[in-house]
């Protein structure tokens, strides 16, 4: 018997692990089972294959791919599923990330890639946006996500009763330390 799991999360390399991190804390806030793999596109293409293979054996209901520099990834993987495919553009070093960016925004028609944001950011809003797909069909889920944009929106109005209350001269100063 395999086990379920409702999202596989497949990096180009090990260092984009540091930026998936995100990705994998916030799927398990919403309970969600994931894969995790180190396959690349241009290196380890029969790998990678089956790596798709595997994920959707046990029953996946969305990908996401994290890539940086040519960032082939998500787009090599949308080319071997039908199941939806979110890309993260890592941060880079070369062309300021735009090469990832673009690599993964810009994919012809008729294979979809969803982008999100670059490097953290984006790895957490793809979690999520995940976590918003598999929940059209999950009333529980569609609950909990209620429940994590209630709290994220409480924190922000805390954060202004907190500048309100200090004044923005020792709001910054707590800030920077």
């Amino acid at each position: 018997m395999v086990n379920r799991t409702d999202v596989a999360i497949i990096v180009g390399s090990g260092s984009d692990l540091l930026v998936v991190n995100g990705t994998v804390k916030t799927l398990k806030k919403f309970e969600l089972s994931h894969s995790l793999n180190i396959a690349s596109a241009h290196r380890t293409s029969q790998y990678l294959k089956k790596c798709i293979q595997d994920a959707e054996s046990s029953g996946v209901k969305v990908f996401i791919a994290a890539a940086g520099m040519a960032a082939a990834l998500p787009g090599v993987i949308a080319s071997e599923t039908v199941l939806p495919v979110i890309g993260v553009p890592v941060d880079g070093r070369n062309l300021s990330s735009f090469d990832s960016l673009f690599s993964i925004v810009q994919m012809p028609k008729g294979v979809p890639v969803a982008t999100v944001a670059v490097g953290s950011a984006g790895a957490v809003n793809a979690a999520i946006l995940a976590v918003q797909i598999i929940a059209v069909g999950d009333e529980s889920l569609k609950e909990k996500l209620k429940a994590y944009r209630t709290k994220i929106a409480e924190a922000v109005v805390k954060e202004d009763l907190k500048l309100q209350k200090s004044g923005i001269e020792k709001y910054v100063e707590r800030l920077s330390k």
